[in-house]
């Protein structure tokens, strides 16, 4: 029987969202399935994924000049290049990640002749990130793009109401609400030996540690972290905040903590800490008591499904699909851009440590019924069986 041949391409091997979800999907795909896998090149301040694929035996290929920043000269190199791929590999199923995969690989596959070209949105910029023309300017181009595509598949409920209904991207026949998957059975592995090592190199002792997880940059907002932070100072609580994840912005950021005490070193006592990345990030998990993310966008915000396995409540901005991947109240609190609010969410957790321990437990049961890559698998199967056999 002859294999389906997929070429997967993600905007670039940095650790997310994208990189989990590609590499799952080219590791643990039927046999009746053959993958190869290509991307762009990380940013700078961000982590190289390549490890979460080695640790998967997946292969991949990269291609330097697909980047995160807009170069009509890189993407013109990165789009031949692209081309020259499907040319060699002649793939029966074309399935892109993100933007910039997205515009140059369907586009390249759309001229090739490629039977099935799919689409995954893990986020978006149609609105607030750029000016009112370049929004509509984007919004175009994407609508375009997705006449080129036979099927689009968005993770979440509300991001199909955005892209869908909202800003009309694209029809309701060709998109697929189907979420993120991931390995999460780790995350419940050996906790307290896990607790014990990171909090012993990062010198926490009984204080109740708070996590903030992912790439420094202004989308995620740190600042309102912070923010939260100093409204906490004002209550009688012990607590440690770990900023877990790099960027270029974060030796200002650290330079705008004065009120502070700060450290990046191990070891050190402060009320700040930043870890830079940690690879492997369920030990880390298992050394926090509460996750927070306050991000102004998500697509699914992975390190909320994480720190729900590893059994630690969380409190998150409403950002994107953040209501769709916690159970409100019960595996977390949702709130608004408000420092206050935030502080109030935080301190409720501190102080009640019954209370953490019961929206752990709720959090872990919900994520591993709906966001394990098994299913994640099961789902674009059906999606990749059903398009290849109507054409």
């Amino acid at each position: 029987m002859k294999k389906i041949k997929v070429l997967r391409i993600i905007n670039r091997f940095n650790v997310g969202g994208p990189t989990y979800n590609a590499a799952y999907l080219s590791a643990y795909l039927p046999e009746t399935f053959e993958t190869k896998l290509i991307g762009g090149s990380p940013a700078a301040g961000e982590a190289h994924s390549g490890y979460i694929l080695d640790a998967l035996h997946v292969p991949y290929e990269e291609i330097p000049e697909m980047s995160r920043s807009v170069s009509l000269l890189n993407d013109l190199r990165a789009f031949r290049k692209i081309r020259k791929i499907i040319k060699e590999y002649q793939p029966d199923i074309i399935h892109t990640h993100a933007a910039k995969a997205g515009a140059l690989g369907r586009i390249a596959g759309w001229i090739a002749g490629t039977p099935v070209i799919v689409h995954t949105y893990h986020g978006h910029v149609f609105s607030g990130y750029f000016s009112a023309w370049k929004s509509r300017l984007v919004r175009f181009v994407e609508r375009t793009l997705c006449k080129l595509t036979h099927h689009v598949v968005v993770i979440s409920e509300q991001q199909f109401d955005e892209i869908v209904n909202h800003f009309r991207i694209t029809t309701p026949q060709k998109a697929h609400i189907i979420p993120l998957g991931f390995d999460l059975n780790r995350f419940s592995d050996r906790i307290p030996e896990k607790r014990k090592a990171f909090r012993e190199k990062w010198h926490l002792k009984e204080e109740v540690a708070i996590g903030i997880i992912g790439r420094i940059a202004p989308v995620k907002n740190h600042a309102l972290f912070f923010d939260a932070l100093r409204e906490l100072r004002k209550k009688d609580l012990k607590w440690k905040a770990l900023v877990i994840g790099d960027g270029e912005g974060k030796e200002s950021m650290m330079q705008s903590l004065a009120d502070f005490t700060v450290t990046d070193q191990k070891g050190t006592d402060a009320e700040i800490i930043f870890t830079s990345w940690e690879r492997q990030v369920d030990e880390a998990l298992a050394g926090l008591d509460i996750v927070v993310l306050t991000s102004h966008s998500e697509g699914t915000p992975v390190s909320l499904i994480e720190a729900q396995a590893s059994h630690k409540p969380v409190v998150s901005t409403n950002a994107g699909g953040v209501r769709n991947c916690i159970l409100p109240d019960k595996s977390g609190f949702i709130t608004e851009m408000n420092a206050i609010d935030i502080a109030n969410h935080i301190e409720t957790l501190i102080t009640d440590a019954t209370l953490r321990e019961s929206m752990g437990n709720a959090g872990h049961q919900f994520v591993l019924q709906k966001y394990h890559y098994s299913r994640l698998c099961a789902d674009i199967v059906q999606l990749y069986e059903s398009a290849w056999h109507r054409k």
